[in-house]
């Protein structure tokens, strides 16, 4: 069988990635706002059941953006979040992302409470004094520990972005934040990961962007 390769130029590898993508989403339409966040995901992931399995509480996009604009940091479950995600284009609006799982006193808390490194982590963050997008693509125990918060009243994100992989206590701690009143970014099921939670920031990030040089 004769193998043919697309002569596509190295510029033109992502544009024509997302060609494809449109090509095999066959007419399926979304949103706008969503949509790009939707074929960020597949073009990180090339599964397309994240069209389905996406899910956005009302008017988050809109909520989330002046969130950015007015300085909102982002907090990752994980380094590979942190390290997938543009800070550059966070840091144009004055915001920062934050990882505190190789912190030291991190490690001494969760031993001294029994509890996961995550949730050590969560605690943490809950303690900044700024508006908050938690990105958590790893730790059912990190969403668990938001809804906790929330429900205390002690945390209220502008945005959690809940596309974590795996099996225990996954499928259930995503379920809880869409119980809250907390605007969510949300990929049902057992599948997400670092990467995704990356994507979706990213996507936020570079229309942003993209609207304010527009401007």
């Amino acid at each position: 069988m004769k193998i043919e390769l697309e002569n596509v130029l190295p510029m033109d590898i992502e544009k024509r990635s997302f060609e494809i993508i449109t090509e095999e989403l066959n007419g399926r339409v979304f949103l706008p706002e969503q949509e790009k966040i939707i074929k960020r995901v597949i073009h990180t992931t090339a599964d397309f059941e994240y069209a389905d399995s996406l899910c956005f509480s009302e008017g988050v996009i809109t909520h989330v953006k002046e969130a950015i604009l007015n300085g909102a940091c982002i907090v990752t479950d994980t380094q590979m979040a942190m390290s997938g995600i543009n800070k550059k284009a966070l840091a144009k609006f004055g915001g920062e992302v934050y990882n505190f799982m190789s912190d030291a006193d991190i490690a001494e808390n969760a031993k001294k409470n029994g509890t996961t490194r995550a949730t050590a982590c969560i605690d943490k963050a809950a303690s900044l004094n700024k508006p908050l997008i938690f990105a958590i693509g790893n730790a059912p125990t990190a969403l668990v520990r938001l809804y906790e918060l929330i429900q205390d009243g002690k945390l209220h994100p502008e945005l959690i972005i809940g596309v974590l992989v795996g099996f225990v206590n996954v499928v259930q701690s995503k379920e809880l934040i869409m119980q809250t009143d907390v605007p969510y970014i949300i990929a049902r099921g057992r599948k997400g990961g670092s990467n995704v939670a990356a994507a979706i920031c990213n996507a936020i990030l570079y229309d942003l962007d993209k609207t304010r040089g527009a401007s």
